[in-house]
């Protein structure tokens, strides 16, 4: 079931203009990005602090510093797409690391979907897709297309803005939420099963514990950095949706992605 689209076609009309200028959406790919990247940086930063340095992580905090800072000078979409290609090699490399409970049930070497090869996989494309699927309503909500995008290409059935700000998201509700799970063993190896020679799926019961921990999840609340008013964790995307309107119908100088504290 879905309602019909928003009535305000103002604002879409003014969000195509907005995607088709090569320099407006450009500037917003750049943000956008370079907050994805932060965020990786800040998940490490917080690692470190509660368990200690470690050379891998420190060398990958420096790596995604000067990244982050070469995703907002990126002369275009191309070279920002490699940048972030960069960023993410990095920072999945050291991501098993912060697994600590486990460890030899949830390995993990990368990212890789279609099928997911591993457990690790297999819940973060599921929490992707229902956090993807989320932005897309509360774009919607705010008067917006979630298929016209400003980073992601356009492809038929693709909701390329709900991507463009899952980037923003990814790590901070969708890896840490992941690794939670699995360091606090609210779900082991027993929750997933083979798909074919190589899949790895979730079973119905670890659907049904990831789903009511992501709804737990969602009711807690943090302090908005840009804000600075306490908001529940699943409004999180209906704020961004609303803070990138307001720059899209021009109320607002700037857009001012998700940064983690």
């Amino acid at each position: 079931m879905q309602g019909g689209p928003s009535g305000n076609v103002i604002v879409r009309k003014k969000q195509f203009q907005f995607s088709e200028d090569k320099e407006l959406s450009l500037h917003i790919s750049r943000l956008i990005i370079a907050s994805k990247i932060f965020n990786y940086r800040a998940i490490l930063q917080r690692y470190t602090r509660d368990y200690g340095e470690n050379p891998a992580l420190i060398t990958a905090i420096r790596r995604l510093h000067i990244y982050k800072d070469n995703a907002l000078e990126a002369a275009d979409k191309g070279a920002l797409r490699g940048i972030e290609g960069l960023a993410a090699a990095v920072y999945f490399s050291v991501l098993p690391t912060l697994i600590t409970q486990q460890k030899g049930d949830f390995r993990f070497s990368g990212i890789n979907r279609r099928p997911p090869k591993d457990a690790v996989n297999a819940m973060l494309s599921f929490v992707y897709t229902i956090l993807g699927n989320e932005i897309a309503s509360a774009l919607e909500s705010a008067g917006l297309d979630p298929y016209i995008g400003m980073f992601h290409t356009l492809r038929p059935g693709r909701i390329s803005l709900a991507l463009d700000l899952l980037e923003e998201f990814r790590a901070y509700l969708c890896d840490r939420f992941v690794i939670s799970l699995i360091n606090r063993k609210q779900i082991s190896k027993h929750d997933f099963k083979a798909q074919g020679s190589e899949g790895i799926i979730m079973t119905d019961d670890c659907r049904k514990t990831l789903l009511t921990a992501w709804q737990v999840r969602k009711k807690e609340e943090i302090i908005h950095p840009y804000l600075k008013e306490k908001v529940q964790i699943g409004l999180l995307p209906y704020v961004q949706a609303l803070l990138l309107a307001r720059r899209i119908r021009g109320e607002a100088s700037e857009y001012v992605p998700f940064l983690m504290k």
